[in-house]
């Protein structure tokens, strides 16, 4: 079967025969028909009918191995650095159209990662909402001025002390205030 290729509304790149080596004890070469697309390779076995799917975000690297007159034979690796023999007639170029489809894929991901970025760092830098400062009704002043921990800080009597600093975290070039609680009421006799 000789490859072709091809573009149609379902954004198939390439269609056509490679064969890949078997994970078994004797690793024969089984031919499988390919349909190579923006953002997966898919394998067709001849007569069950099942489908392999090696989606580009699960693969590294296309490593071509060795040219012979006859054969082209590459490797894929994928993220978890399981290595996937395949070989194709060497005038079909099947490692050079995976290989440019996996770099056409990684470099849409990265603008997407770029776009994203940008997107969160503006959303990030617009004014935030004002903050007003919370203030207690009367009602819950007055019970929790009834506790003793909390007595000597709202009512600041002597030997009370309340950490006024304020501690922010950058993080992506936006500053975030944190209050620390205020200490129990020290006494010394």
């Amino acid at each position: 079967m000789a490859s072709k290729v091809m573009a149609t509304s379902e954004n198939i790149l390439r269609e056509g025969e490679l064969e890949k080596r078997s994970d078994g004890l004797f690793q024969v070469w089984k031919k499988k028909r390919c349909v190579l697309t923006a953002d997966r390779l898919r394998l067709f076995s001849g007569s069950s009918g099942r489908v392999k799917e090696l989606f580009f975000h699960s693969i590294l690297k296309v490593d071509c191995v060795e040219h012979t007159s006859k054969y082209v034979y590459f490797t894929i690796v994928t993220t978890f650095y399981k290595e996937i023999d395949f070989r194709c007639a060497s005038k079909s170029c099947w490692n050079a159209a995976i290989t440019v489809a996996l770099i056409d894929f990684q470099n849409r991901r990265a603008v997407e990662d770029v776009r994203r970025y940008r997107f969160q760092r503006s959303a990030s830098e617009e004014p935030p909402e004002s903050r007003k400062p919370r203030s207690l009704d009367p009602d819950a002043r007055d019970q929790l001025s009834r506790e003793p921990a909390h007595a000597a800080a709202l009512d600041r009597s002597p030997g009370a002390q309340r950490m006024d600093t304020r501690v922010t975290t950058l993080l992506f070039t936006e500053e975030i205030p944190v209050l620390a609680e205020p200490r129990p009421a020290v006494r010394v006799r």
